[in-house]
């Protein structure tokens, strides 16, 4: 391993391309996260790594690669984490080499990720700030008094540089990241507290993640927190983690329209805070909805005739007010389920409508076999840091990830076989992915589609929860009439029918223009159900530049929020101090919304 390295770096340092690559297998994968590129890209083949290295090798100028420890072995392969420098920064990331048959080692998978730039570090570790004046000072505020002036000046007297819409998990920690960093931003956020977010949705939630995939930047949770944290447990710890990490966050306050102005390079964005308007003019926009900020409500005929309740899943209340009562739910994902489970256990008829095939996973066998090695107790117990799995999970190309999931999942359709006899004896329609590889690959590629089973799929297979199948034709009076004619009594209907894609906040705040300039957010082109290709190779349009000049998504999962939102920050860090980023391989677009 340290041979290939010092290999790589000195064929780096006199930019002989060919040389560099022809270090690497054939079907090799180098993904780098902002070091390289100013981009979130991957480069697949020798062609590929050529084009990149012909275009930012010597602007970037890596240099310094090392290994962090030492290498470990599985086969014919070779891994270990590594570090580096460029020009700019500093970076952490992960190598494989693959043995070929000559019996050389050559590069195969090759991580490399931006974790600080050069003259501009995060006052962590030794570099903390003192927080006690120590002799004199000129400015004799105490801390609370310096944070009240900047409350009231940042977004009136002083400009953004950049400006946060949506303060759920994704806008806070990347709000906290820019705060740490020194550029000024504001999340803005349409609920009355930080962490309304979670504690507003139906009381049974909890998360499906584990505790050791779902801490935020800078600040793990406790060592007793809880392994599925419920709703309100995490909408507390996001406001407590919004006032500690001194995040500027806007409550109660809607963006009522954005536009950019190309000549001066930013932004107008029009606000109601609290019933006052405001109007800011940040340099960047960052549309951070999230993957569940947008509902996705059908319209169908007859929903202005059904004499019940009717509401998306994202407005659920609970199952307090339908006791006793026939309640139907459009959808059969995770929150159907959840909303499902919660309805049924409190004496509620509950008949689940599935339109089309789900896939499930209990929960017990995707914490072991999906996830125990590198988030667990189990994985810390072998030295698995977070840092260390984020690492290992980003360094494993989308191209080929099905590939390592498929195997774990088979594994899960062994040991739960019994479990999914029973379900699909039921009649319940479930599938593994289009190629097998189970729900990490549906999550990526269109952020629907599964199912983590905390118990309702139980209660599917058992009957407590009735199942029918088939789209809804219309809704009359008290029923909901499927398009085979069957028909289901109903008080309240209930759409657990997911969300659109966040651009369309982009359409709704800055116009359709906008968003069709940017083109279809989330997915990776895989030519699978509902991510149509062509191949991107990365999320698209997720924490890179877009399109759209200074306009900016992120969202996703909390182990998302926390490692994305590094690299989101270090590029707004770099245009806030003036550094260049000249970014390589602009995402293309292909689809719209």
């Amino acid at each position: 391993m340290d041979r290939w390295l010092a290999e790589f770096e000195a064929a780096l340092a006199v930019r002989d391309i060919d040389r560099v690559v022809s270090g690497f297998v054939t079907d090799c994968f180098w993904r780098d996260l902002v070091a390289m590129t100013w981009n979130l890209t991957t480069m697949e083949g020798h062609e590929q790594l050529a084009d990149m290295l012909e275009a930012r090798l010597p602007e970037a100028d890596p240099s310094g690669f090392v290994t962090a420890e030492p290498a470990t072995a599985d086969g014919d392969v070779v891994s270990a984490f590594i570090e580096f420098e460029t020009a700019t920064g500093r970076g952490k990331g992960h190598l494989r080499l693959r043995r070929e048959e000559d019996g050389v080692d050559r590069g195969w998978t090759l991580l490399t990720t931006l974790r600080e730039l050069k003259g501009f570090e995060e006052p962590q570790g030794d570099r903390r700030v003192k927080g006690a004046v120590h002799g004199q000072s000129e400015d004799t505020r105490s801390w609370a008094e310096r944070r009240a002036d900047e409350e009231r000046e940042l977004g009136y007297t002083v400009e953004p540089y950049t400006l946060i819409i949506g303060g759920g998990q994704g806008g806070i920690a990347l709000g906290a990241r820019m705060r740490q960093m020194g550029v000024p931003s504001i999340v803005v956020d349409k609920h009355e507290r930080p962490g309304d977010q979670w504690r507003n949705r139906y009381k049974s939630l909890c998360l499906h993640d584990p505790v050791w995939y779902d801490h935020l930047p800078y600040l793990p949770f406790p060592e007793n927190w809880p392994v599925f944290a419920p709703k309100d447990k995490i909408g507390e710890w996001l406001e407590f983690y919004t006032r500690v990490m001194e995040v500027p966050y806007w409550n109660s306050t809607t963006c009522l329209s954005a536009q950019f102005d190309e000549k001066d390079g930013r932004w107008t964005v029009e606000l109601d805070r609290d019933g006052e308007k405001v109007t800011v003019h940040p340099t960047h926009l960052v549309l951070a909805t999230g993957m569940s900020g947008k509902p996705n409500v059908p319209d169908f005929p007859g929903q202005d005739v059904f004499a019940g309740d009717q509401h998306h899943s994202s407005a659920h209340p609970g199952p307090d007010a339908y006791v006793g009562k026939k309640a139907v739910v459009i959808g059969s994902n995770n929150s159907a389920h959840d909303i499902c489970k919660a309805l049924v256990e409190n004496g509620v008829d509950v008949t689940m409508v599935q339109r089309s095939s789900t896939h499930i996973v209990k929960s017990e066998s995707l914490m072991d076999l999906g996830l125990g090695d590198l988030y667990s107790e189990r994985a810390l117990a072998a030295g698995m840091t977070t840092e260390k799995a984020d690492l290992t999970f980003a360094s494993l190309p989308y191209r080929i990830m099905h590939e390592f999931q498929i195997p774990v999942y088979d594994a899960i359709r062994e040991r739960d076989k019994d479990f999914y006899d029973r379900l699909e004896a039921a009649g319940f329609d479930h599938d593994w992915g289009d190629d097998g590889s189970g729900l990490f690959m549906k999550y990526l590629r269109r952020g629907s589609g599964y199912y983590i089973d905390v118990g309702a799929a139980e209660l599917v297979a058992d009957g407590t929860i009735k199942l029918a199948h088939g789209n809804v034709d219309h809704l009359a009076e008290n029923t909901v009439v499927l398009s085979d004619g069957t028909e289901l009594p109903a008080d309240v209907v209930v759409y657990a029918t997911g969300y659109g894609s966040m651009n369309g906040w982009a359409a709704d705040l800055i116009g359709q223009d906008v968003a069709d300039k940017v083109g279809k957010v989330w997915g990776l082109g895989s030519d699978t159900t509902k991510d149509p290709g062509p191949w991107e190779g990365e999320q698209r349009n997720m924490w890179k530049p877009t399109q759209q000049q200074n306009l900016w998504f992120h969202g996703g999962n909390l182990h998302q929020s926390r490692h994305y939102s590094l690299y989101l920050a270090l590029q707004l860090k770099a245009r806030y101090e003036g550094i260049p980023t000249p970014v390589y391989k602009l995402q293309d677009v292909h689809h719209l919304s």
